[in-house]
């Protein structure tokens, strides 16, 4: 009698999550990010599974380390540049090895949906000397998650499973299995020789991995997630992760090695598939990692001669290489309708965000100011402006404290609450060690609010949403060393103004942080939207200044305008009110957002 298995439509986040559950996963941490953010809240409806949202990604890592050397089988995720916080303990833990088995899930974001850099994670396998899984669809995302955790306890080392934006967020049927318990004692076993990392022992830990790795060969060669499929010998695809489901559609008569445990590099499956077709092709995203090994191996292989290794691959790229496969020209497709031009749709803060004060104010003051990852990246668009630089999470402090130490004062650093607790405490740390005089900035909205709201250490609640302590960021500020903390309220424009205006011009380190709410995150409160005495609009613009989707301009004729508010966008926030020279917006009598806590 054939076991019936319940299937369901899941995303890849979710599959994975799926997957952590069944494989007898019991501690799950990591940092929130798109494309990765879901699968950690999805772990976290699992009551069996303790799960946390960590400060970073390092800190994430560090503590599935420390759960696995006691016994429990782990799983941290990030995406691809959180993968570069996390990169001390990575280059370590496979020296080090696991007890239970731990899946670092890694989601890459080809073509920058989301993102401030395209990298490819698969540098990081190789680097790290661990295994690498690939899958291609939701089933295989659920699926590898186990085969994770089983190659990670079996040879006692990490894994590395790789998402991208389209695995993560495309759905699929996925056939459910049953769970399994995590098998091993809640136990840590001293043993310093396996995780004492002190250079006489590091060294023969050093001998034992090159040792695991050339086990995990083997075991690539022989695993069936590395697969041949055998086709029209004439052309041969090697190919992995989402590229695998594109090449299948576009080269349908085409034999294909699919990988899905991509490295180790399966040595003698490549050599076998290489001697079986007549010419080789490699499609894969981003950089040639697999094309550059294959070609090591002394095999001829085409790949970025026709593959890009910039952007995501999709369906017409790959229309595209197999025209330069067969010689013939490519020639652009044509629309049977012209399409008109659509209006332009910049990315703009919501109506309402408390951001909006705080830029509109910096934008008056003159100043550079280096900022950092989060919703507040947008303040570089028009007609904010104000954004001047964005590198990595907690340089918004950092890269501030670097021109105000070479003499350069005209600066300001500003950075998300979130972020603060992620890596701004040690750049601030080093600003009061230092003697630095840099004026910085903590955009308060208590939350995570860019990747989708999650909790974090300010916000006084956990990932399943219990309630913690709160941790204040101006006692942090002011414990490590900060004498000038201020608050302010950013909805109230010329306050603001004034304090960033003393901040700037003293000779001291000081923070200023903004103390209103995500508006998506205010329930409860009643709305009414502002108003315009058409009558008194002037239409000179001057409240399209501050950038709100709510504020919409109405022709007259082809010379003058108005200005209108859009009643359903509108939460009454009155910035619009303090900037109209002739009170022509009136404020919203009842309470509003910014009175909101």
């Amino acid at each position: 009698m054939k076991m019936k298995y319940h299937k369901e439509l899941l995303s890849g986040n979710e599959a994975i999550a799926r997957g952590a559950y069944e494989s007898g996963i019991i501690f799950a941490s990591g940092y929130p990010g798109t494309p990765s953010s879901e699968i950690l809240e999805n772990i976290s409806k699992y009551p069996e599974i303790y799960s946390e949202w960590s400060v970073n990604e390092k800190v994430a890592l560090e503590s599935a380390a420390g759960a696995s050397w006691a016994g429990a089988r782990c799983i941290v995720t990030m995406k691809h540049v959180g993968l570069n916080v996390a990169a001390d303990p990575l280059m370590t833990l496979p020296y080090v090895g696991v007890k239970g088995g731990l899946l670092i899930v890694v989601a890459d974001d080809p073509s920058m949906h989301s993102s401030q850099n395209e990298q490819d994670s698969r540098n990081y396998a190789k680097f790290a000397k661990v295994p690498l899984l690939e899958p291609s669809d939701s089933q295989e995302a659920k699926d590898f998650v186990k085969i994770g955790i089983d190659i990670s306890e079996k040879y006692d080392i990490p894994v590395i499973l790789r998402s991208t934006t389209r695995i993560s967020h495309s759905k699929g049927i996925v056939k459910l299995g049953t769970k399994v318990e995590n098998p091993n004692e809640i136990h840590f076993d001293k043993n310093p020789l396996k995780y004492v990392t002190v250079p006489a022992y590091a060294r023969g830990m050093r001998v034992k991995l090159e040792e695991k790795v050339e086990k995990l060969k083997k075991l690539a060669n022989k695993i069936n997630i590395n697969k041949i499929i055998l086709n029209d010998k004439k052309l041969g695809i090697i190919t992995s992760s989402i590229s695998f489901q594109y090449a299948r559609e576009v080269f349908p008569d085409a034999s294909i090695l699919k990988l899905g445990m991509s490295h180790p590099f399966p040595d003698e499956t490549i050599r076998k598939f290489a001697s079986m077709v007549k010419k080789l092709v490699v499609i894969e995203e981003l950089d040639p990692i697999l094309e550059e090994h294959i070609k090591v191996l002394g095999i001829k292989v085409i790949g970025k001669e026709i593959i890009p290794n910039i952007g995501e691959l999709n369906l017409d790229i790959l229309e595209e290489a197999k025209l330069k496969l067969s010689g013939r020209k490519i020639v652009k497709k044509k629309f049977l309708k012209s399409i008109p031009d659509l209006p332009k749709r910049p990315p703009v803060l919501c109506p309402g965000c408390p951001h909006r004060g705080i830029f509109y104010a910096l934008k008056k003051c003159n100043v550079s100011v280096v900022g950092d990852i989060g919703c507040y990246s947008l303040a570089t668009f028009p007609p904010l402006e104000t954004l001047d630089t964005i590198l990595c999470m907690g340089a918004g402090i950092s890269a501030c404290h670097g021109m105000d130490k070479i003499g350069y004062k005209n600066v300001v650093g500003v950075l998300g609450d979130s972020t603060f607790f992620h890596s701004g405490m040690t750049p601030l740390l080093d600003i009061a060690y230092n003697k630095g005089a840099s004026t910085i900035i903590i955009l308060d909205n208590r939350t995570t609010a860019m990747t989708g709201h999650q909790n974090h250490p300010g916000t006084g609640r956990t990932i399943k949403n219990e309630e913690t302590v709160s941790i204040s960021i101006s006692e942090i500020a002011k414990a490590l060393g900060i004498k000038r903390v201020r608050e302010v309220n950013p909805y109230r424009i010329d306050e603001t103004y004034q304090i960033l205006k003393e901040e700037i011009n003293s000779n001291e380190a000081s923070v200023i942080i903004t103390t209103e709410p995500c508006i998506l995150n205010v329930r409860g409160i009643e709305i009414e939207p502002n108003e315009i005495d058409a009558e008194l609009c002037m239409g000179c613009g001057a409240c399209l200044k501050v950038g709100c989707p709510a504020l919409e301009k109405v022709p007259i004729d082809h010379k003058k305008f108005k200005v209108q508010i859009n009643s359903v966008l509108c939460t009454g926030c009155d910035i619009c009110c303090q900037v109209c020279k002739f009170n022509a917006i009136k404020e919203a009598k009842r309470e509003t957002a910014k009175n909101a806590k």
